[in-house]
Formats: C-alpha cells, structure tokens, sequence
C-alpha cells in the first residue's frame, strides 16, 4: 500500500477482508495473478459478473419501477461532474458519469442529458427523475416532464432541506449565533496550543461534527459547541488565563463570548432547538435504509411539530422558522408523487395520525391520473376503496401483519396491486 501509495481506506473496501481470508485460506505457494492475467480473462470475468447483476437490476427497474438520481460535484480540478445513477428496491446502479463544466449551466444541455438518460433505461421503467434545485434543473425538469408523459421530475429532498437550513440561518438570532460560534470554533482550531487545551477538557471530544450538507454542519457544530458548555467555561476559567492567548485580542474576544456573552448560550440552545428537527429529517432522507418518499410528509409535519414544542409552543418563537420551512416545502417539495407516496404508504394509512387531507388525495389522483392508463386508472380506483377500508386482501391477517414489515412497494404488489401501481408506491432516498 505504501509503495504504490494506496489511500487507506482501501482496507474499508468490502472486499479487503475477503481476500485477505481467501489468501490466508490457501496458504504457503499462493501465487498471485500476474499483470497480463488482470488485465484479460479476470477483467473479462469482472465485466461478465457485472453484466449479470445488471440484469437483476433492470428486472426490479421493469417490475417496480425506478429513479432516476443526477448527482453533480466538483473535483480536484476544478471540473463540473454530473453522476447519473439508477435507484430501485435492488439497489442503486451508477450509470455514467459526464464533464459538465462548459453546460452545467445550460438548461438545455441539461435536458438533454436527463433525457438520453430516460431513453436508455426505458420511460416505462422510469417513475421519477430527481435533480437539485438550481435553475437550470428546473427548467430541464419541467421540460422533460411534456415531452415524457408518464413521469415525474423531483427536486432533491436533501437538498431543499439543506436550502430551509440556509434559509433558517440567515434570521437574525442564527445569523449573530452562527457568526459567533464560527468565530469561537475557528479560534480554538487556529491555534495548536489551544486546540490541545480544549482536547484535554473535552477528553478529546471534537466541536466540528462531519454532516451530509454545509448548512447540516453549521448546526450541528453548534449542537457539539452546546455539550460541551461547561468544558468550554472551564477551560477559558482556567489554566487559559496564565496563557499569552489570554492576553490577545483574539483569545479576549474568545474568552469574553463564552464566559460573559448574556445572550450567546441561550441563543446556541434556541438554534439547536429550531433547527435539528430539520437535521433529523436530512439523515432519515440521506438514509439507504428505506426509500424516504414515502415518509416525508410525516417527517416534515413532526420536524414542525418538534420545533414548536422546543418552543413551548410559543407561536412568535416557533412562526419564523415554520414560515422559512413552508416557503421551500410548498412550491419545492409539496409533490402529488410525495402525496401519493404518503397514502400509499401502509405504515402509515392505518396508523392513528395519517391525515387523509384533500391535498393528499388529489396528489395521489395527480399521480395515477398521469401515469396509468384509463383502463389502470379504473382497475386501480376499484382497489382503492379496499384498500382504504383495509378490506379483501389488504384486511388479511398477513397483510396486517406484514404492513411494518415489507416496504410499500413490496407490500403492494404482494397483494396484487396493479402493476403500474406498484410504482407509484415507489420512490428512492
């Protein structure tokens, strides 16, 4: 690894393990492939096994439906890349990936992209395409929705709850904590000794916390700067004022923030208190544990309710921040597909707070309007009325028992929901 100078996290590779057991396993003599043998019948046999997992994959894309995933990102050379990947109940499939850097603003271009995409995986298949939300998305999205019929374009959850964070950051109160806490935290990590000093009163516990957005780890931070307000006390009480930091004009205003500031605990406790309702909504979104679509009206409305009991249900505390959530949650994310997952969804059409609001429900005739066919529409409209009475099939006691073990999608179709709908029960991260 160090001769050829192989990052470390190779040996987290799922595959490490495995060939290191398989080498010990023969033993003495163990002779490697050679270069030519690596580069010929074992790549062919690579490419083969590939080839067939494909396979299983394009057969989910088929029965259950698929999203598409554009990911774009920016590498050590400055260039624009776009990842398309494939998500379905078997996974999540990397298609290919362009240099978009002379286009990534060109909605146009963008749409022909997205477009080439949908074609070589077959609109059938498709039940949604989900990019940000940056303009040139939009535009390409609303676009390929008229040309295809059948599908749906879908702004990136993660990332328009990544934007209500930003939004929530700039109200006064965030704006000055956040400004303040930056400046604590970029103090203590500029400095070598005072990093050591406050590793030794936190017992090594860090203030900066990795997160899946920047707006995630701006919050979060403060959340890690809160649990350790009294280290942090202690630490610029102490052995900190016998240092020639404490006598610096950095190191005072450091020091006068965390021990005198009236206001900066307190607003570091609102701020955490407002915005990781949010947070929690980003992991479970981020999540490859189950396809979130289904959840997230549920998970918007106990982030909102969270926020206002955090709030002791004061509405001129709480009100700020729901109106920064509504204004991106309304025209972003309030989808007829997210609707139609959300009632599709049977862990939570037969629990005790499902809302069957009309908003709900004309998402969900949106959804089947769009993308079934008249005599679909009518066969899937007759198993509604089942369903929503939890009757026939769905009112078995296997289906009952089942509902918070199987995936919606899963779930659905095992009960014989129409093909076509089963994909609309479907959705990916």
């Amino acid at each position: 690894m160090y001769s050829k100078g192989l990052p470390f996290n190779t040996v987290n590779d799922p595959y490490w393990f495995p060939m290191i057991d398989a080498i010990a396993n023969f033993g003495p003599g163990f002779k490697p492939p050679s270069m030519h043998e690596l580069r010929t019948w074992i790549l062919k046999e690579e490419v083969n096994d590939l080839r067939i997992i494909m396979k299983d994959h394009k057969k989910a894309w088929k029965q259950y439906g698929c999203s598409i995933m554009s990911d774009g990102w920016t590498n050590g050379k400055s260039r624009c890349l776009i990842n398309f990947l494939v998500n379905s109940p078997a996974g999540t499939w990397f298609m290919k990936s362009i240099d978009a850097s002379d286009t990534i603003k060109n909605g146009e271009l963008m749409f022909k992209y997205l477009d080439e995409v949908v074609e070589e995986i077959g609109e059938e298949n498709v039940v949604q395409v989900i990019t940000d939300n940056a303009s040139n998305y939009v535009n390409a999205g609303m676009r390929l929705m008229e040309k295809r019929r059948k599908l749906w374009w879908t702004p990136c959850v993660a990332h328009c709850i990544d934007l209500m964070l930003e939004d929530i950051g700039k109200l006064n109160v965030h704006a000055t904590t956040l400004s303040r806490a930056r400046q604590v935290v970029k103090f203590i990590y500029g400095h070598t000794w005072v990093l050591s000093l406050m590793r030794t009163f936190t017992k090594n516990h860090e203030l900066l916390r990795p997160a899946i957005t920047r707006f995630a780890i701006a919050f979060l931070t403060l959340q890690s700067l809160y649990k350790q307000k009294q280290t942090l006390i202690a630490m610029f009480s102490e052995k900190w004022c016998s240092s020639t930091w404490a006598k610096k004009v950095e190191g005072v205003k450091t020091q006068s923030t965390v021990l005198f500031d009236p206001n900066f605990w307190p607003h570091v406790a609102f701020c955490i208190k407002t915005t990781v309702p949010l947070v929690s909504v980003l992991r479970e979104v981020d999540s490859e544990e189950r396809p979130a679509m289904g959840y997230i009206y549920e998970l918007m409305d106990l982030a909102k309710e969270k926020i206002a009991f955090n709030c002791r249900g004061v509405e001129r505390k709480y009100g700020p921040i729901w109106k920064k959530i509504d204004a991106r949650w309304t025209p972003q994310l309030h989808r007829p597909l997210h609707a139609a997952d959300y009632y599709l969804n049977p862990q939570l059409q037969y629990g005790d707070k499902f809302s069957n609001a009309d908003e709900v429900r004309k998402g969900l005739f949106e959804c089947m309007d769009r993308m079934l066919d008249y005599q679909e529409r009518l066969k899937v409209d007759i198993q509604l009325d089942s369903y929503d009475q939890a009757m026939g099939e769905f009112g078995s006691r296997i289906a009952i028992d089942s509902r918070t073990l199987r995936s919606p999608t899963s779930w659905g179709c095992v009960l014989g929901v129409q093909h076509r709908s089963c994909k609309i029960c479907y959705s990916s991260p």
